[in-house]
């Protein structure tokens, strides 16, 4: 039996959400909302199968759909989530998952009331690359983790619907928008350590008229037992590079994914380790990259849905992720370290 999914966006990533439905085998699209003609009309055109609306309430009407996917502006998913659960839909929500932590709380204690699965798309978690640095670490390939960089070369972001992700009171802060999921992963591969306790960050950006738009990104996370990860965005560069190396006390592990674009089917990707003595270069035998994850996270999602797992992102997962960016953006405007 597949989970029915009805999906709520169809801009450039909510394509590619109707997409990975499709292609899980676990999944089938029902139906998509979209607010605009013309995303309405794109979207009648690639899926001529499947219903086609303007109101995501139509969606939460329907007995036949089980999940709603939302892949909306970032400050459309409180609002947008909290109508979903109260449905009694399970929920699937781009990150991040809100705007405050209170949203992101009201959020997982609306699903926890009503037996609701809350995840969050925290799509690096499902990637054969990221997901195999995480699966050598809780192996003790390279002993107790004690440093990892996750840092991003690339060009900068796309307006997104009207120009929505240049708007810092839709987006929040630019921290949320992606160095969100560079946060996501330095907590899961520190994950035995316990919850961060501390961030120091820096920023800035090309335009001085606008300072919120933090072209250059950097903050060091700080962990009990003195680990530490240092997250790294640039959007003043080209393409898009992203690399993790994570060091521990009996080896180390230096990960690296490489493409055109960040939502390209041809990426190079590899993943070396050394052991104390010898290199390794450890096979990646799936293809890797953003499109590539958002199948299997659907397919998660729908695990999780039939059979009462708990998502690769729960909603307290994605609750974190929000807290450290907001944290990591308190300690850019005041200079200062910010403890949790």
């Amino acid at each position: 039996m597949k989970t029915r999914f009805g999906l709520v966006g169809f801009g450039a990533w909510g394509s590619h959400h109707a997409r990975a439905i499709i292609e899980s085998p676990d999944a089938e699209l029902a139906a998509i909302a979209a607010r605009s003609p013309e995303s309405q009309a794109a979207a009648r055109d690639k899926h001529p199968g499947v219903s086609v609306v303007s109101d995501y309430y139509e969606l939460l009407s329907r007995s036949d759909i089980d999940a709603i996917d939302v892949v909306l502006p970032t400050d459309l998913h409180y609002s947008v989530g909290r109508a979903v659960l109260e449905s009694g839909k399970h929920l699937l929500m781009e990150k991040p998952m809100a705007l405050s932590v209170a949203h992101c709380d009201e959020l997982i204690q609306l699903a926890r009331a009503k037996n609701l699965i809350l995840a969050v798309g925290h799509e690096l978690r499902l990637s054969a690359l990221w997901a195999k640095v995480k699966e050598m670490i809780d192996r003790g390939d390279i002993g107790e983790p004690q440093y990892v960089l996750i840092e991003l070369w690339r060009r900068p972001y796309r307006l997104g619907s009207a120009g929505w992700r240049y708007d810092i009171n839709r987006v929040g802060n630019w921290i949320l928008e992606e160095p969100i999921h560079f946060f996501d992963l330095a907590r899961w591969y520190f994950q035995k350590a316990g919850a961060p306790v501390s961030v120091y960050a820096r920023a800035n950006a090309r335009r001085p008229e606008h300072p919120e738009l933090q072209d250059n990104f950097s903050a060091t996370l700080n962990f009990p037992g003195g680990g530490y990860a240092v997250i790294s965005q640039t959007l003043s560069a080209f393409e898009h590079h992203q690399v993790v190396k994570v060091t521990g006390t009996r080896g180390s592990l230096w990960a690296n994914w490489s493409g055109a674009m960040d939502r390209t089917f041809h990426a190079t990707f590899s993943l070396k380790h050394h052991d104390g003595e010898t290199i390794h270069d450890i096979p990646i035998t799936k293809l890797t990259g953003e499109v590539y994850e958002l199948v299997e996270q659907i397919t998660a999602v729908a695990d999780a849905i039939q059979n009462g797992k708990i998502p690769p992102a729960s909603g307290e997962d994605g609750k974190w992720s929000v807290a450290m960016c907001l944290k990591a953006q308190e300690s850019v405007d005041s200079g200062n370290v910010v403890l949790f």
